[in-house]
């Protein structure tokens, strides 16, 4: 049982490298303005992502076209097997299998935004059973979702399907999700930073194995919940569970480092925080770029204007105001002559006014 003891973890200098990069960008992805549409566009496309990486990590066989088919409610015919066993009968199975996890999953994202509109508080082994029971519905025998298992458990290895890793005794999880959800509601949890936190909470979570079916979906499930209860959910542009999916291998290697460990997340958090830098740094390059074209397009209106004057009116939202000093810094290759052309041009067109005269001019948005 000692490989499931609370968690140790040193805090190295790269992890808390990965925080700082997480944290300045959230800041902008928190304070960049966007268009209702586009936010509705990028929430819809993350929640596809969620959904068709939380559940290809457990092999399921949709791809995202089909699984954006499903969540949009025009998945008919989704279901049917590419490839029949006629033997076994496994193909159309498998397939009514696959797309039952991706309406689960969505149901999942869809409690999760309950509890978050809720301001649930803290996670207890009610909320974690009935993630669990979403997730598992219609592919576990009714009732069966949500209640901690009483058979043994092993993983499997996705290529040969050999036993890869055993799980605690089942007499043992009840004891172990005691000792699990004291220490999220502990003085000692909340102290942590939330990356932190949802980050041991996905790990050992997964290492206890509670339930029968759905263990790994649910541990990704309640570590972006403790996440975006704690406001990391970026307006919900993520999706982590892409980040797992492009390297599984990894994935699955970080979460074993603590078992082999015995219960030190360091590796596995250095991962996890990773991750999470990747992904925000992926949303903050996207909403910074959106949120450009939008103030540009505001500014300008539908006059066309030369790639020299979008850099010139990119320079001023930047900095607001441009001095002749200024011209070499932006246009380093090209004469002051051709780019006081290009601020007459933006003069004549209403998009900046000049104050002052010759040398000492500057230049400001209307």
């Amino acid at each position: 049982m000692s490989n499931f003891a609370p968690p140790k973890y040193t805090i190295t200098n790269q992890i808390l490298a990965n925080i700082g990069h997480i944290e300045a960008a959230r800041e902008v992805i928190e304070n960049s303005p966007l268009v209702p549409t586009y936010e509705r566009q990028f929430k819809k496309e993350a929640i596809a992502r969620t959904v068709h990486y939380a559940t290809a990590l457990e092999g399921n066989a949709l791809n995202l076209t089909e699984v954006r088919r499903i969540i949009e409610g025009a998945g008919e015919g989704v279901g049917e097997s590419r490839s029949t066993n006629q033997e076994s009968g496994e193909g159309p199975i498998a397939r009514e299998r696959d797309v039952q996890e991706v309406i689960n999953y969505r149901e999942a994202i869809e409690y999760m935004d309950k509890l978050i509109l809720r301001e649930t508080k803290e996670l207890n082994e009610a909320i974690i059973s009935e993630m669990n029971r979403i997730i598992t519905n219609k592919i576990l025998p009714e009732g069966a979702g949500g209640k901690y298992r009483e058979v043994g458990a092993y993983s499997r290895n996705s290529i040969t399907w050999e036993k890869s890793l055993q799980w605690p005794d089942p007499k043992e999880v009840p004891w172990l999700m005691g000792q699990f959800t004291n220490w999220l509601t502990s003085p000692e949890a909340k102290s942590l930073n939330p990356i932190l936190r949802a980050g041991i909470m996905h790990t050992w979570f997964v290492l206890i194995h509670p339930f029968e079916e759905g263990n790994g979906r649910t541990a990704r499930a309640l570590s972006m919940l403790s996440l975006a209860l704690d406001g990391y959910n970026v307006k919900n542009l993520f999706s982590l569970e892409e980040y797992y999916d492009r390297d599984a291998q990894s994935y699955y290697a970080s979460i074993k480092s603590a078992l082999d460990s015995l219960g030190d997340y360091t590796a596995w958090l250095s991962y996890f925080s990773e991750g999470l830098a990747i992904e925000y740094s992926r949303v903050k390059d996207r909403v910074i770029k959106l949120s450009k074209e939008f103030r540009m397009k505001k500014q300008v209106g539908q006059i066309a204007i030369s790639q020299r004057q979008e850099k010139i009116i990119e320079y001023l939202q930047n900095y607001a105001r441009l001095i002749n000093n200024d011209f070499e810094r932006i246009f380093p290759d090209i004469s002051e002559d051709t780019v006081l052309r290009e601020l007459s041009d933006l003069i004549k067109k209403g998009v900046i006014v000049k104050r002052g005269k010759t040398k000492a001019a500057r230049y400001e948005l209307k």
